[in-house]
């Protein structure tokens, strides 16, 4: 994990850790407990203040930390030039499409790309995965209590926070120059 490389071990142990987290939150009460203990009194003040400002706060600090540490745990020069290899396939591809046998082949060299390229974009998801999972478990408990709010009066608390992490994604994707 000392190189920016990539691993798919990390990957993996989140993966696993995040789903023993979903499992036994109701099951263990340490581990909700000590959740709700650390997110209440941040962000739930901010949802007790004002439920669709406190979201906004909440889904834009979120996205502003995990792509902060996209950039920086990930190497982005790799990934810069996977990406501009990729593009010249692609265009490449696009000439050959009349070509089945051509085509095919162009194709394989694609797919190649795709481990590579998950290697390297995946790590910043180590750091940020398990966080996440306990968020997303505090969510559903303080969205339950509070019957299911909808936000601008047709969204639930996952469609809100998915649809402005997208736009505040893409946002700090091109303020922060991360691949």
């Amino acid at each position: 994990m000392n190189d920016k490389k990539g691993s798919f071990k990390p990957i993996f142990i989140v993966l696993l850790a995040s789903m023993l987290i979903a499992l036994f939150w109701n099951s263990v009460p340490l581990i909700k407990n000590s959740v709700h203990t650390v997110l209440d009194p941040s962000a739930g003040a901010l949802l007790n203040w004002n439920l669709t400002w406190g979201m906004f706060i909440i889904v834009f600090i979120l996205t502003a930390i995990t792509t902060v540490i996209q950039k920086y745990a990930t190497d982005q020069e790799s990934l810069k030039e996977l990406k501009k290899e990729q593009k010249l396939l692609q265009e490449e591809m696009k000439k050959y499409k009349d070509d089945p046998a051509k085509l095919m082949e162009l194709q394989k060299k694609s797919f190649a790309f795709i481990p590579q390229t998950m290697k390297l974009s995946m790590r910043g998801a180590a750091f940020t995965g398990i966080p996440l999972i306990l968020f997303f478990r505090w969510f559903m408990d303080v969205f339950t209590v509070l019957e299911s709010p909808k936000f601008f009066g047709f969204f639930s608390w996952f469609w809100f926070y998915l649809i402005f992490t997208l736009i505040f994604s893409s946002i700090f994707r091109k303020v922060f120059k991360v691949v």
